[in-house]
Protein backbone atom coordinates (compact mmCIF):
# COMPACT_ATOMS: atom_id res chain seq x y z
CA UNK A 1 0.00 0.00 0.00
CA UNK A 2 1.06 3.57 0.02
CA UNK A 3 2.15 6.06 2.38
CA UNK A 4 -0.27 8.92 2.12
CA UNK A 5 -3.39 7.04 2.99
CA UNK A 6 -2.76 4.30 5.26
CA UNK A 7 0.02 3.55 3.12
CA UNK A 8 -1.37 4.52 -0.07
CA UNK A 9 -0.27 7.67 -1.86
CA UNK A 10 3.06 8.97 -2.98
CA UNK A 11 4.80 11.33 -0.57
CA UNK A 12 7.45 13.70 -1.82
CA UNK A 13 9.93 12.50 0.77
CA UNK A 14 10.35 9.21 2.54
CA UNK A 15 10.73 8.65 6.24
CA UNK A 16 12.86 5.57 5.96
CA UNK A 17 11.76 3.82 9.13
CA UNK A 18 8.13 4.22 8.06
CA UNK A 19 9.10 2.59 4.78
CA UNK A 20 10.35 -0.31 6.89
CA UNK A 21 7.01 -0.44 8.71
CA UNK A 22 5.29 -0.46 5.33
CA UNK A 23 7.43 -3.36 4.13
CA UNK A 24 6.53 -5.32 7.27
CA UNK A 25 2.85 -4.48 6.92
CA UNK A 26 2.75 -5.28 3.21
CA UNK A 27 4.50 -8.63 3.52
CA UNK A 28 2.52 -9.69 6.58
CA UNK A 29 -0.81 -8.91 4.92
CA UNK A 30 0.19 -11.12 1.96
CA UNK A 31 1.35 -13.77 4.41
CA UNK A 32 -1.91 -13.42 6.32
CA UNK A 33 -3.91 -14.24 3.20
CA UNK A 34 -1.67 -17.24 2.58
CA UNK A 35 -3.04 -18.65 5.85
CA UNK A 36 -6.57 -18.76 4.41
CA UNK A 37 -6.08 -22.15 2.69
CA UNK A 38 -4.99 -23.45 6.13
CA UNK A 39 -7.62 -21.92 8.40
CA UNK A 40 -10.37 -22.41 5.81
CA UNK A 41 -9.16 -25.69 4.35
CA UNK A 42 -11.69 -27.00 1.78
CA UNK A 43 -12.46 -30.64 2.51
CA UNK A 44 -10.60 -33.12 4.69
CA UNK A 45 -6.99 -34.25 4.77
CA UNK A 46 -5.08 -36.88 6.78
CA UNK A 47 -2.97 -34.11 8.32
CA UNK A 48 -5.82 -31.65 8.85
CA UNK A 49 -4.84 -31.06 12.49
CA UNK A 50 -1.32 -30.07 11.45
CA UNK A 51 -2.73 -27.81 8.74
CA UNK A 52 -5.00 -26.06 11.23
CA UNK A 53 -2.20 -25.76 13.79
CA UNK A 54 0.16 -23.95 11.46
CA UNK A 55 -2.68 -21.81 10.18
CA UNK A 56 -3.24 -20.68 13.76
CA UNK A 57 0.47 -20.19 14.47
CA UNK A 58 0.97 -17.86 11.54
CA UNK A 59 -2.52 -16.37 11.52
CA UNK A 60 -2.03 -15.18 15.09
CA UNK A 61 1.40 -13.61 14.67
CA UNK A 62 0.32 -11.74 11.52
CA UNK A 63 -2.57 -9.78 13.04
CA UNK A 64 -0.64 -6.47 13.25
CA UNK A 65 -0.61 -6.15 9.44
CA UNK A 66 -3.68 -3.92 8.99
CA UNK A 67 -3.18 -1.87 12.19
CA UNK A 68 0.34 -1.03 10.98
CA UNK A 69 -1.08 0.35 7.74
CA UNK A 70 -3.48 2.60 9.63
CA UNK A 71 -0.73 3.74 12.00
CA UNK A 72 1.43 4.70 9.01
CA UNK A 73 -1.40 6.90 7.80
CA UNK A 74 -1.73 8.60 11.15
CA UNK A 75 2.02 9.09 11.45
CA UNK A 76 2.26 10.65 8.00
CA UNK A 77 -0.95 12.65 7.64
CA UNK A 78 -2.06 13.87 11.05
CA UNK A 79 -2.60 16.73 11.31
CA UNK A 80 -3.71 17.39 7.74
CA UNK A 81 -2.56 20.65 6.21
CA UNK A 82 -4.78 22.48 3.76
CA UNK A 83 -8.39 22.35 2.66
CA UNK A 84 -10.42 19.17 3.11
CA UNK A 85 -11.70 19.28 -0.47
CA UNK A 86 -8.13 19.25 -1.79
CA UNK A 87 -7.33 16.31 0.47
CA UNK A 88 -10.34 14.36 -0.79
CA UNK A 89 -9.68 15.17 -4.44
CA UNK A 90 -6.06 14.05 -4.21
CA UNK A 91 -6.57 10.78 -2.42
CA UNK A 92 -9.99 9.22 -2.89
CA UNK A 93 -9.91 8.92 -6.72
CA UNK A 94 -6.48 7.35 -6.56
CA UNK A 95 -7.84 4.61 -4.36
CA UNK A 96 -11.29 4.36 -5.91
CA UNK A 97 -10.41 3.64 -9.56
CA UNK A 98 -8.03 0.71 -8.93
CA UNK A 99 -10.44 -0.63 -6.33
CA UNK A 100 -13.30 -0.70 -8.84
CA UNK A 101 -11.18 -2.21 -11.63
CA UNK A 102 -9.76 -5.02 -9.51
CA UNK A 103 -13.05 -5.72 -7.74
CA UNK A 104 -14.64 -6.31 -11.15
CA UNK A 105 -11.77 -8.59 -12.21
CA UNK A 106 -12.00 -10.70 -9.06
CA UNK A 107 -15.75 -11.10 -9.45
CA UNK A 108 -15.45 -12.09 -13.11
CA UNK A 109 -12.87 -14.77 -12.37
CA UNK A 110 -15.26 -17.73 -11.80
CA UNK A 111 -17.12 -16.96 -15.04
CA UNK A 112 -13.82 -16.77 -16.95
CA UNK A 113 -12.77 -20.17 -15.59
CA UNK A 114 -16.02 -21.56 -16.98
CA UNK A 115 -15.34 -20.04 -20.40
CA UNK A 116 -11.93 -21.71 -20.36
CA UNK A 117 -13.48 -25.06 -19.49
CA UNK A 118 -11.72 -25.28 -16.12
CA UNK A 119 -13.07 -27.25 -13.18
CA UNK A 120 -14.94 -25.29 -10.49
CA UNK A 121 -12.33 -26.65 -8.06
CA UNK A 122 -9.92 -24.06 -9.49
CA UNK A 123 -12.03 -21.35 -7.86
CA UNK A 124 -11.50 -22.90 -4.43
CA UNK A 125 -7.79 -23.17 -5.14
CA UNK A 126 -7.68 -19.40 -5.63
CA UNK A 127 -10.31 -18.31 -3.12
CA UNK A 128 -10.85 -20.59 -0.08
CA UNK A 129 -13.92 -18.58 1.00
CA UNK A 130 -15.75 -19.25 -2.28
CA UNK A 131 -19.18 -20.87 -1.87
CA UNK A 132 -21.60 -22.83 -4.00
CA UNK A 133 -22.88 -19.70 -5.72
CA UNK A 134 -19.60 -18.90 -7.47
CA UNK A 135 -18.91 -22.55 -8.24
CA UNK A 136 -21.65 -22.29 -10.87
CA UNK A 137 -19.22 -20.19 -12.96
CA UNK A 138 -22.19 -18.08 -13.99
CA UNK A 139 -22.08 -14.63 -15.59
CA UNK A 140 -25.29 -13.69 -13.76
CA UNK A 141 -23.61 -14.35 -10.41
CA UNK A 142 -20.59 -12.29 -11.45
CA UNK A 143 -22.81 -9.39 -12.55
CA UNK A 144 -24.74 -9.52 -9.27
CA UNK A 145 -21.50 -9.34 -7.29
CA UNK A 146 -20.28 -6.44 -9.42
CA UNK A 147 -23.52 -4.52 -8.87
CA UNK A 148 -23.08 -4.99 -5.12
CA UNK A 149 -19.60 -3.40 -5.08
CA UNK A 150 -20.93 0.02 -3.94
CA UNK A 151 -22.35 -1.70 -0.86
CA UNK A 152 -19.79 -4.31 0.14
CA UNK A 153 -17.08 -6.71 -0.99
CA UNK A 154 -17.78 -10.23 -2.23
CA UNK A 155 -16.40 -13.58 -1.08
CA UNK A 156 -14.08 -13.48 -4.11
CA UNK A 157 -12.44 -10.24 -3.01
CA UNK A 158 -12.49 -10.39 0.77
CA UNK A 159 -9.33 -8.30 1.06
CA UNK A 160 -11.25 -5.36 -0.38
CA UNK A 161 -12.92 -4.86 2.99
CA UNK A 162 -9.94 -2.71 3.85
CA UNK A 163 -10.60 -0.28 0.99
CA UNK A 164 -14.06 0.54 2.34
CA UNK A 165 -12.39 1.22 5.68
CA UNK A 166 -9.69 3.29 4.02
CA UNK A 167 -12.14 5.52 2.18
CA UNK A 168 -14.00 6.01 5.45
CA UNK A 169 -10.76 7.01 7.18
CA UNK A 170 -10.09 9.51 4.39
CA UNK A 171 -13.52 11.07 4.84
CA UNK A 172 -13.03 11.27 8.60
CA UNK A 173 -9.45 12.47 8.78
CA UNK A 174 -9.91 16.19 8.02
CA UNK A 175 -12.49 16.33 10.82
CA UNK A 176 -10.38 14.37 13.29
CA UNK A 177 -7.31 16.33 12.23
CA UNK A 178 -8.80 19.61 13.44
CA UNK A 179 -8.82 18.24 16.98
CA UNK A 180 -5.41 16.56 16.68
CA UNK A 181 -3.81 19.83 15.59
CA UNK A 182 -4.98 21.71 18.68
CA UNK A 183 -4.95 18.93 21.28
CA UNK A 184 -2.20 18.67 23.87
CA UNK A 185 -0.12 15.53 24.22
CA UNK A 186 -1.99 14.82 27.45
CA UNK A 187 -5.34 15.07 25.67
CA UNK A 188 -4.16 12.70 22.93
CA UNK A 189 -2.97 10.22 25.54
CA UNK A 190 -6.33 10.51 27.27
CA UNK A 191 -8.11 9.67 24.02
CA UNK A 192 -5.86 6.64 23.54
CA UNK A 193 -6.55 5.43 27.09
CA UNK A 194 -10.30 5.59 26.53
CA UNK A 195 -9.81 3.88 23.17
CA UNK A 196 -7.86 1.22 25.06
CA UNK A 197 -10.96 0.46 27.13
CA UNK A 198 -12.95 -0.19 23.95
CA UNK A 199 -10.40 -2.82 22.91
CA UNK A 200 -11.84 -5.13 25.58
CA UNK A 201 -15.43 -4.78 24.36
CA UNK A 202 -15.36 -7.66 21.81
CA UNK A 203 -14.58 -10.06 24.65
CA UNK A 204 -17.10 -8.52 27.04
CA UNK A 205 -19.82 -8.83 24.42
CA UNK A 206 -18.92 -12.45 23.71
CA UNK A 207 -18.28 -13.81 27.19
CA UNK A 208 -20.17 -11.51 29.61
CA UNK A 209 -23.13 -9.73 28.06
CA UNK A 210 -24.27 -8.66 24.62
CA UNK A 211 -25.08 -5.12 25.69
CA UNK A 212 -23.09 -2.52 27.62
CA UNK A 213 -23.18 1.24 28.27
CA UNK A 214 -26.43 1.99 26.51
CA UNK A 215 -26.34 -0.53 23.71
CA UNK A 216 -29.52 -2.55 23.24
CA UNK A 217 -31.71 -4.06 20.54
CA UNK A 218 -32.53 -0.61 19.17
CA UNK A 219 -29.14 1.06 19.70
CA UNK A 220 -25.70 -0.25 18.71
CA UNK A 221 -23.89 3.01 19.51
CA UNK A 222 -22.75 2.78 23.12
CA UNK A 223 -21.17 5.30 25.47
CA UNK A 224 -17.64 4.97 24.07
CA UNK A 225 -18.67 4.45 20.46
CA UNK A 226 -16.98 7.62 19.19
CA UNK A 227 -13.67 6.50 20.71
CA UNK A 228 -13.77 2.99 19.24
CA UNK A 229 -12.42 1.53 16.01
CA UNK A 230 -9.54 2.26 13.70
CA UNK A 231 -9.41 5.99 14.47
CA UNK A 232 -7.50 4.92 17.57
CA UNK A 233 -4.79 3.41 15.37
CA UNK A 234 -4.64 6.67 13.40
CA UNK A 235 -3.94 8.63 16.56
CA UNK A 236 -1.63 5.94 17.92
CA UNK A 237 0.58 6.19 14.83
CA UNK A 238 0.68 9.98 15.14
CA UNK A 239 1.43 9.78 18.86
CA UNK A 240 4.11 7.08 18.76
CA UNK A 241 5.90 8.79 15.91
CA UNK A 242 6.91 11.43 18.45
CA UNK A 243 7.97 8.97 21.14
CA UNK A 244 11.66 8.10 21.14
CA UNK A 245 12.65 5.05 23.16
CA UNK A 246 16.12 3.62 23.35
CA UNK A 247 16.62 0.22 21.75
CA UNK A 248 17.01 -1.34 25.19
CA UNK A 249 13.72 0.14 26.40
CA UNK A 250 11.98 -0.84 23.17
CA UNK A 251 13.05 -4.45 23.60
CA UNK A 252 12.43 -4.52 27.36
CA UNK A 253 8.85 -3.32 26.92
CA UNK A 254 8.12 -4.64 23.45
CA UNK A 255 9.15 -8.29 23.72
CA UNK A 256 6.99 -9.14 26.79
CA UNK A 257 4.12 -7.10 25.36
CA UNK A 258 4.26 -8.93 22.03
CA UNK A 259 4.53 -12.36 23.67
CA UNK A 260 1.51 -11.76 25.90
CA UNK A 261 -0.51 -10.45 22.96
CA UNK A 262 0.46 -13.44 20.85
CA UNK A 263 -0.39 -15.96 23.56
CA UNK A 264 -3.86 -14.46 23.96
CA UNK A 265 -4.40 -14.45 20.21
CA UNK A 266 -3.12 -17.95 19.50
CA UNK A 267 -4.72 -19.81 22.40
CA UNK A 268 -7.93 -17.82 22.10
CA UNK A 269 -8.22 -18.68 18.43
CA UNK A 270 -7.42 -22.33 19.10
CA UNK A 271 -10.04 -22.43 21.84
CA UNK A 272 -12.77 -21.02 19.61
CA UNK A 273 -11.86 -23.17 16.60
CA UNK A 274 -12.00 -26.30 18.78
CA UNK A 275 -15.61 -25.67 19.81
CA UNK A 276 -18.21 -28.02 18.30
CA UNK A 277 -20.08 -25.02 16.90
CA UNK A 278 -19.18 -21.38 16.43
CA UNK A 279 -20.38 -18.43 14.41
CA UNK A 280 -18.14 -16.58 11.93
CA UNK A 281 -17.98 -13.73 14.43
CA UNK A 282 -16.79 -16.08 17.18
CA UNK A 283 -14.21 -17.64 14.87
CA UNK A 284 -12.68 -14.22 14.18
CA UNK A 285 -12.99 -12.97 17.77
CA UNK A 286 -9.35 -13.27 18.84
CA UNK A 287 -8.23 -12.11 15.39
CA UNK A 288 -10.18 -8.85 15.76
CA UNK A 289 -7.90 -5.98 14.79
CA UNK A 290 -9.39 -3.57 17.31
CA UNK A 291 -8.67 -5.76 20.34
CA UNK A 292 -6.21 -5.44 23.20
CA UNK A 293 -4.16 -8.48 22.20
CA UNK A 294 -3.59 -7.26 18.64
CA UNK A 295 -2.61 -3.79 19.87
CA UNK A 296 -0.09 -5.45 22.20
CA UNK A 297 1.55 -7.11 19.19
CA UNK A 298 1.36 -4.03 16.95
CA UNK A 299 3.00 -1.41 19.16
CA UNK A 300 6.32 -3.30 19.60
CA UNK A 301 6.69 -3.82 15.84
CA UNK A 302 6.05 -0.14 15.14
CA UNK A 303 8.47 1.03 17.82
CA UNK A 304 11.19 -1.44 16.86
CA UNK A 305 10.96 -0.38 13.21
CA UNK A 306 11.75 3.17 14.33
CA UNK A 307 15.21 1.94 15.24
CA UNK A 308 15.93 0.79 11.68
CA UNK A 309 18.88 2.59 10.09
CA UNK A 310 19.05 1.92 6.37
CA UNK A 311 22.28 3.27 4.91
CA UNK A 312 22.32 1.28 1.68
CA UNK A 313 21.10 3.44 -1.19
CA UNK A 314 19.94 0.34 -3.04
CA UNK A 315 17.71 -0.74 -0.16
CA UNK A 316 16.37 2.79 0.22
CA UNK A 317 15.42 2.82 -3.46
CA UNK A 318 13.75 -0.57 -3.11
CA UNK A 319 11.72 0.68 -0.16
CA UNK A 320 10.76 3.79 -2.11
CA UNK A 321 9.63 1.59 -5.00
CA UNK A 322 7.57 -0.49 -2.60
CA UNK A 323 5.84 2.70 -1.52
CA UNK A 324 5.03 3.40 -5.16
CA UNK A 325 3.84 -0.14 -5.88
CA UNK A 326 2.29 -0.95 -2.51
CA UNK A 327 -1.36 -0.25 -3.28
CA UNK A 328 -1.12 -2.21 -6.51
CA UNK A 329 0.46 -5.13 -4.66
CA UNK A 330 -2.49 -5.10 -2.31
CA UNK A 331 -4.92 -5.13 -5.23
CA UNK A 332 -3.15 -7.98 -7.05
CA UNK A 333 -1.80 -10.31 -4.39
CA UNK A 334 -5.03 -12.09 -3.52
CA UNK A 335 -5.03 -13.68 -6.97
CA UNK A 336 -1.69 -15.29 -6.07
CA UNK A 337 -2.02 -16.29 -2.42
CA UNK A 338 -3.94 -19.52 -3.00
CA UNK A 339 -1.89 -20.73 -5.99
CA UNK A 340 1.34 -19.97 -4.13
CA UNK A 341 0.24 -22.25 -1.29
CA UNK A 342 -0.65 -24.95 -3.82
CA UNK A 343 2.83 -24.59 -5.31
CA UNK A 344 4.42 -25.14 -1.90
CA UNK A 345 2.34 -28.27 -1.39
CA UNK A 346 3.20 -29.57 -4.87
CA UNK A 347 6.90 -29.08 -4.10
CA UNK A 348 6.50 -31.00 -0.83
CA UNK A 349 7.74 -28.05 1.20
CA UNK A 350 7.48 -28.83 4.94
CA UNK A 351 4.10 -27.64 6.14
CA UNK A 352 5.70 -25.57 8.91
CA UNK A 353 7.22 -23.16 6.36
CA UNK A 354 4.68 -23.33 3.53
CA UNK A 355 2.91 -20.13 4.53
CA UNK A 356 5.94 -17.76 4.65
CA UNK A 357 7.46 -19.23 1.48
CA UNK A 358 4.14 -18.96 -0.35
CA UNK A 359 3.94 -15.35 0.82
CA UNK A 360 7.41 -14.64 -0.59
CA UNK A 361 6.31 -15.99 -3.99
CA UNK A 362 3.01 -14.08 -4.01
CA UNK A 363 4.62 -10.88 -2.75
CA UNK A 364 7.50 -10.88 -5.24
CA UNK A 365 5.35 -11.73 -8.27
CA UNK A 366 2.81 -9.07 -7.29
CA UNK A 367 5.55 -6.47 -6.84
CA UNK A 368 7.13 -7.35 -10.19
CA UNK A 369 3.76 -7.22 -11.96
CA UNK A 370 2.87 -3.81 -10.53
CA UNK A 371 6.33 -2.43 -11.29
CA UNK A 372 5.89 -3.56 -14.91
CA UNK A 373 2.54 -1.77 -15.11
CA UNK A 374 4.20 1.43 -13.92
CA UNK A 375 6.93 1.01 -16.49
CA UNK A 376 4.49 0.30 -19.33
CA UNK A 377 1.76 2.81 -18.54
CA UNK A 378 3.68 5.55 -16.70
CA UNK A 379 1.20 8.17 -15.41
CA UNK A 380 -1.79 6.10 -16.46
CA UNK A 381 -0.73 3.35 -14.07
CA UNK A 382 -2.23 5.23 -11.13
CA UNK A 383 -5.71 4.46 -12.44
CA UNK A 384 -4.90 0.74 -12.55
CA UNK A 385 -2.73 0.14 -9.50
CA UNK A 386 -2.97 3.39 -7.53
Amino acid sequence: MKQTSTELLHPKTHIVWLDVVRLIAMFTVVCCHCTDPFNFYPGDAPNINEIKFWGAVYGSVLRPCVPLFVMITGALLLPIRGDASVFYKKRIPRVLFPFLIWSVLYNLFPWVTGLLGLSPQVILDFFPYAGEDVMRQSLSVAVRYILEIPFNFSILAVHMWYIYLLIGLYLYMPIFSAWVEKASERAKLGFLLVWGVTLFLPYYNQFVAQYLWGTCSWNTFGMLYVFAGFNGYLLLGHYLKRIDWSLRKTLAIGIPMFIVGYIITFFGFRYISALPEYTPEMYELFFTYCSINVVMMTIPIFMLAKKAEIRSERIRKALANLTLCGFGIYMVHYFLAGPSVLLMRALNVPISIQIPLAAVVAFCISWLFVAMIYRCFSKGAKYIVG
